[in-house]
This record gives C-alpha cells, sequence and structure tokens, in this order.
C-alpha cells in the first residue's frame, strides 16, 4: 500500500468519521483511481471508524507543513 498527495485528495471529500467499506464506495462512485481503491482494500477490517485521512495515512501532510504565510496572499 503506498499513498501520494495526489491519490490521498480524492479522500478529502469522503464522508469522515467513515467505516473502510463506506469509504471504498465513495472511492468508488466518484472515480478515484483504481490505486485509491486498492488501498482501502489493503486496510485492516476491524469495524472501526476512521475519522480522518490521518489515520489511514499518517503521514499525511498538514497546513503546518506547508511553510507560506496566508496573511500574504
Amino acid at each position: 500500500m503506498y499513498w501520494t498527495l495526489e491519490l490521498a485528495s480524492y479522500l478529502e471529500d469522503a464522508p469522515w468519521p467513515a467505516t473502510k467499506d463506506e469509504l471504498i464506495d465513495f472511492s468508488m462512485r466518484t472515480g478515484a483511481p483504481l490505486e485509491v481503491v486498492e488501498n482501502l482494500q489493503q486496510l485492516e477490517d476491524d469495524g472501526e471508524l476512521y475519522e480522518t485521512i490521518e489515520d489511514i495515512w499518517p503521514d499525511y501532510p498538514s497546513k503546518e507543513d506547508f511553510f507560506f504565510n496566508e496573511d500574504e496572499y
């Protein structure tokens, strides 16, 4: 399983919190690439809800990871 920013971006509008099956269904309905569905299928299915993309990909960059000053724009 591998994630990139591009692949993870397909889950930004997912209905969080969500189960594994709900995320797979959302990805298929929204036309996400096959890699996103395959990555989600590889998740452990213990019935827990995933609260955010960080629960799936802990290294997902947050706004604090980018070095720009929003006040300048």
